[in-house]
C-alpha cells in the first residue's frame, strides 16, 4: 500500500530504494495462517537468486523454527507472487519470473493447519 503526504508539497528522501541496496532487491515471503510469523520476513537477495536457492537455503532460516516446516509436501504447496497465483520455478532467476523489489511471495501449505491448529 502506498503512503501519500498529507501535504501536496511534501518530498523526501525514499531510503528503500533499489539502488540503497547494493546489487540486491528486498524480497518478502510469509507463510500463509501460520501465526508463529506475524509478518513476512524480508531478505536482501540478488535478483539472479534461483528459486530454489530461496526456499531451500535462505527461507529455512527463519521458517524452520516453526514445528511444521519439516512436513511441507513443497508439490503441495500454492504460492502467490504480488497478490496473483503463482508456479515458481526452481532453477530460475527470481527476476526472470517477475519477483522484482519488494515483491511479497506468500506460500500456502493445506495440509498444514499452523501450529496446533491456530492458522485455521
Amino acid at each position: 500500500m502506498p503512503v501519500h503526504a498529507i501535504t501536496p508539497d511534501y518530498t523526501g528522501d525514499i531510503k528503500d530504494r533499489l539502488e540503497n541496496f547494493h546489487g540486491n532487491q528486498i524480497v518478502y515471503v510469509g507463510w500463509d495462517h501460520h501465526l508463529m510469523f506475524c509478518a513476512a520476513f524480508a531478505y536482501p537477495l540478488p535478483p539472479e537468486t534461483p528459486f530454489r536457492t530461496l526456499r531451500d537455503e535462505v527461507m529455512p532460516e527463519a521458517f524452520s523454527l516453526h514445528p511444521e516446516w519439516s512436513q511441507i509436501d513443497w508439490n503441495k504447496t500454492a504460492w502467490l507472487l504480488d497478490g496473483e497465483p503463482f508456479e515458481p520455478q526452481l532453477d530460475v532467476a527470481l527476476k526472470d519470473q517477475g519477483v522484482g523489489h519488494k515483491s511479497l511471495l506468500r506460500f500456502q501449505t493445506p495440509d498444514l493447519k499452523g501450529y496446533k491448529s491456530a492458522g485455521v
